[in-house]
C-alpha cells in the first residue's frame, strides 16, 4: 500500500482530472452541494496560473489542463490516434464551461442559495457507478467510480452542485416560454417556400490533365504549405518491466511449507462432529442425582425423568465445539468433546444451570494431510512471496530514483532487463517501423513516456492487465516538425496537382457564375465553357426538406434558400472535389395557413429556441453580476502550450 502511495506522489501523471464534458454529463444527475463556495482565491491580481477570476472563484491553469485532458480521453475511444492538437478547437468551449460552472456556484454562494450535504449524498447515490450488487449504494462502488472517473469526492460535489443549482435556477426562466402563433405562422410558411431551377458541376479532377511540377514548383509548394506535413513529436522511450517474469524464482522453502500447514490446522486437518444428548437443571443436586442413574446404565432421558418439569432433557446432532459451547458453555464443551463416545460427564454449571451430558456418538471427516496440501500451499505461498519480491523490487527501483540515479543506473541497481521501443508517436505505433506495435498492458508506459520531459526522473507506472509495474524514461525526443521533402515528394507532387487543378476549375465556375448572373441560363453557360463537363441537373425543393433532413444537409442544396430568384452562386465541394454553380430560376412563397400542424411545430421549436436563449442570457447576467474577469494572455499562452505540447 505504501509503495502504491509512493509511486502516486511522485507522478507527474497521477493527479486527479476533472473535464468539463464529464461535467455536461454529471450535470444532468441534478447535482449537490458544500456549505460554503466562496472558496477561491482573492486578490487583487491573476497570477499567470489563473486563466480567469470569477468572484472569489477562479479557472486555474490546472484545471484547464485538467479538462482538455479529460476531453481527450474522450476523444481517443473514437479515435485512437487523437492528440492536442485534433481537440485544439474545444478548448474555448471548455474553458467558457468552467467559467459558467464557478459563476453558478458564487452567484449562489453570494446570494443565499446554500444545497444542503444531504441533498448532494442523494444525488451521488443516483449514480448508477455508485451502486452495489444489490442495487444500493455502495462506499466502495463510489471510490471505485472516483478512481475510474480521477476525481475527487469534493469535484464531484461541486459538478453535483452546479448543476442542481444550474436546474433551480433556469427552470422558473425556461418554463413557460411562449411564442404566439402569428410569430410562428411566417416562420412556417417559409418552410413551405418552393424553389426551382438548375445546378452545375465542375469537377476538379478534370483539370488534372497536363499539370507536372517541377523540382522548383515543388519546393516552393512545400515550402509554402509546411504545416501540411507536420510529424507529431516522436520518441524512443525505454521501458524497464517488474512483474512476474523477474521473480520466477522465487518460491516458497520446505520450512515455510510446514509450518504454514501447522498453522492452519483448522483448514487441513480433520472435522469432528459429536452428538450429545443433555439435560439441564437449577440445582446441582438434582443435577448428581441424573448423573449418577446414568452413570449407572440408564438412558439420559430416563435418569432425569425424577426431576419432571425442573429438568429440560434435549438431543444436539453432529455438533462441533464451537457449536455446542455456545448452546452449553465453554466448560461444558470442553467435557464433552474430551471425552470417549457413551461417556457421561458432569454435572457442570453453565450460564443456564446445571448440566449432565452423554456422548451418543462421534464423527470425523474430511482433512488432509501435509502431503496432500502441499500443492495448494505450494501455489499460495508462491503468488504471495512473488507478489511480495515484486514490490520489494519497485521498492528497490524507487529508492533509487529518490536517491538521484538515472534510469539506466536504477534498472542496474534491481538488475532489470531494458527494452526500448522505435521513434513512436503518442499512440504507440512507429512511422519508421509498420510492423510495430507496442503490447497493449504497455499503454500506461507509453503515456507516461509521452507525458514526461527527458530530463526528469524516470517514473514507475502500473501495467495494464495486471501485467506488473514498469520504470520509464524517454531515451529520445524528436520534436514535430514537416517530414523532409524528399521522403514524401510524391505526396507533395499530388498535393500541388490537386491545387492547381482546383485553381483552374475554381477560375472557370467563377466565369460561368458570372454568365449565370448576367441573365443567360444555367446550361448555355455551361456550354459556352468550351470543354466537357457534366450537364446540369434541375431541381425543385423545399426549405422543408433541409429542416427534415436526418443527415448532413448539402452545401449546394443550402444555397437553393440563399440565392435570389434569377441569380447563381458558387459553392466549394471539397469532399466530391468539384465546385457546384446553383442558379434559382423561380421561387414560390408557401401559404402555411393549410398546415396548421406544422404551425403548431413551428410555435413549439421556436419556443425551445427562446428557452435556450433565456437561459444563455441569464447566465450572461450572472456573471455579469459575479464580475468575471478573464486573464487573456495566460489564455493564450496555455492554450498554445496544450495544443502544442500536449497537455
Amino acid at each position: 500500500m505504501l509503495t502504491s502511495f509512493r509511486r502516486v506522489a511522485k507522478s507527474k501523471v497521477g493527479t486527479g482530472i476533472m473535464a468539463s464534458f464529464f461535467i455536461m454529463i454529471l450535470a444532468s444527475f441534478a447535482m449537490s452541494d458544500i456549505s460554503n463556495f466562496g472558496s477561491g482565491k482573492l486578490g487583487f491580481g491573476m497570477g499567470s496560473s489563473t486563466l480567469a477570476q470569477i468572484g472569489n472563484l477562479e479557472v486555474s491553469d490546472r484545471e484547464m489542463g485538467e479538462a482538455m485532458q479529460r476531453r481527450l480521453q474522450q476523444v481517443r475511444q473514437q479515435n485512437p490516434s487523437a492528440d492536442y492538437a485534433t481537440i485544439a478547437g474545444d478548448f474555448d468551449q471548455l474553458l467558457d464551461s468552467l467559467i459558467d460552472e464557478k459563476a453558478m456556484l458564487a452567484f449562489a454562494d453570494k446570494y443565499g442559495f446554500n444545497l444542503s450535504k444531504r441533498l448532494i449524498d442523494g444525488e451521488i447515490a443516483q449514480i448508477p457507478q455508485t451502486k452495489g450488487l444489490n442495487g444500493e449504494f455502495s462506499d466502495q462502488a463510489y471510490r471505485a467510480f472516483l478512481a475510474q472517473q480521477r476525481l475527487s469526492d469534493a469535484q464531484v460535489r461541486e459538478i453535483i452542485a452546479s448543476g442542481i443549482l444550474q436546474q433551480m435556477m433556469q427552470t422558473p426562466i425556461v418554463a413557460n416560454t411562449r411564442v404566439p402563433v402569428g410569430v410562428a405562422t411566417p416562420y412556417a410558411a417559409m418552410l413551405l417556400e418552393q424553389r426551382s431551377g438548375a445546378v452545375a458541376t465542375i469537377p476538379v479532377d478534370l483539370f488534372k490533365a497536363g499539370l507536372n511540377p517541377t523540382d522548383a514548383d515543388l519546393q516552393r509548394f512545400y515550402t509554402a504549405n509546411r504545416n501540411r506535413y507536420i510529424i507529431p513529436e516522436q520518441r524512443v522511450i525505454r521501458i524497464a518491466r517488474i512483474g512476474a517474469s523477474q521473480v520466477a524464482g522465487v518460491a516458497p522453502s520446505d520450512q515455510e511449507i510446514t509450518a504454514y500447514y501447522n498453522a492452519n490446522k483448522a483448514t487441513y486437518g480433520t472435522r469432528e462432529t459429536r452428538t450429545i444428548a443433555q439435560a439441564v437443571v437449577p440445582d446441582q443436586a438434582t443435577a448428581n442425582g441424573i448423573a449418577a442413574r446414568a452413570k449407572g446404565g440408564a438412558t439420559l432421558a430416563a435418569a432425569a425423568a425424577p426431576a419432571g418439569a425442573n429438568a429440560a432433557v434435549t438431543t444436539l446432532s453432529d455438533q462441533t465445539r464451537d457449536a455446542y459451547s455456545s448452546v452449553a458453555g465453554d466448560k461444558a464443551a470442553a467435557a464433552a468433546f474430551g471425552a470417549a463416545s457413551g461417556t457421561v460427564v458432569g454435572p457442570i454449571q453453565s450460564d443456564f444451570g446445571w448440566v449432565v451430558a452423554k456422548v451418543e456418538g462421534v464423527k470425523t471427516s474430511g482433512g488432509k494431510t501435509l502431503e496432500q496440501a502441499r500443492p495448494e500451499i505450494v501455489a499460495k505461498l508462491t503468488a504471495d512471496k512473488r507478489k511480495e519480491a515484486v514490490e520489494d523490487l519497485v521498492d528497490t527501483v524507487q529508492d533509487a530514483v529518490d536517491n538521484g540515479s538515472n534510469f539506466v543506473e536504477a534498472a542496474a541497481r534491481a538488475k532489470l532487463a531494458v527494452e526500448q521501443t522505435p521513434l513512436i508517436v503518442a499512440n504507440g505505433t512507429s512511422r519508421a517501423d509498420a510492423s510495430f506495435h507496442a503490447a497493449p498492458e504497455l499503454a500506461p508506459a507509453i503515456k507516461t513516456g509521452f507525458d514526461i520531459a527527458p530530463n526528469d526522473q524516470p517514473e514507475i507506472v502500473t501495467l495494464a492487465n495486471n501485467a506488473g509495474y514498469a520504470l520509464v524514461s524517454p531515451a529520445e525526443v524528436l520534436a514535430a516538425a514537416p517530414a523532409p521533402l524528399a521522403s514524401i515528394r510524391d505526396r507533395v507532387s499530388s498535393d500541388w496537382v490537386l491545387e492547381q487543378a482546383t485553381n483552374r476549375a475554381r477560375t472557370l465556375a467563377n466565369s460561368i457564375t458570372a454568365k449565370a448572373n448576367a441573365g443567360g441560363a444555367l446550361a448555355d453557360a455551361l456550354k459556352a465553357a468550351g470543354r466537357p463537363l457534366p450537364p446540369v441537373q434541375a431541381f425543385s425543393l423545399r426549405r422543408l426538406q433541409i429542416a427534415m433532413a436526418n443527415g448532413p444537409v448539402p452545401d449546394a442544396m443550402k444555397a437553393v434558400f440563399t440565392t435570389a430568384q434569377g441569380k447563381a452562386q458558387m459553392i466549394a465541394n471539397p469532399k466530391a472535389r468539384a465546385f457546384q454553380i446553383v442558379k434559382v430560376d423561380k421561387v414560390v412563397p408557401g401559404n402555411a395557413l393549410s398546415q396548421p400542424a406544422l404551425i403548431s411545430r413551428m410555435q413549439k421549436e421556436l419556443q425551445d429556441a427562446v428557452a435556450q436563449d433565456y437561459s444563455s442570457e441569464f447566465l450572461q447576467a450572472i456573471r455579469q453580476t459575479i464580475k468575471v474577469r478573464r486573464n487573456e494572455s495566460a489564455i493564450a499562452a496555455a492554450k498554445q502550450r496544450m495544443v502544442s505540447n500536449g497537455g
